[in-house]
């Protein structure tokens, strides 16, 4: 098991095993998605998917939901 530390402006540091399992470097997008009370992280496939929270009116969790799977 790998662990990072939370900060207190809620920021976390990839660590370095992370970022070289997924090949991610300076400004990639990191995809976080919840099952079942577990946090999955990885590449987004699409860097249009799941990308609704910068329209207010798309934020809602109804909204996310139906969205998710586009």
């Amino acid at each position: 098991m790998i662990l990072s530390r939370l900060t207190a402006k809620a920021q976390v540091t990839v660590p370095m095993a992370v970022r070289k399992a997924l090949g991610l470097g300076p400004g990639d997008q990191i995809a976080w998605r919840i099952e079942g009370g577990e946090v999955i992280v990885g590449r987004p496939d699409d860097p249009f998917v799941n990308n609704f929270s910068t329209f207010d009116e798309w934020a809602s969790e109804a909204d996310c939901k139906a969205f998710d799977n586009l």
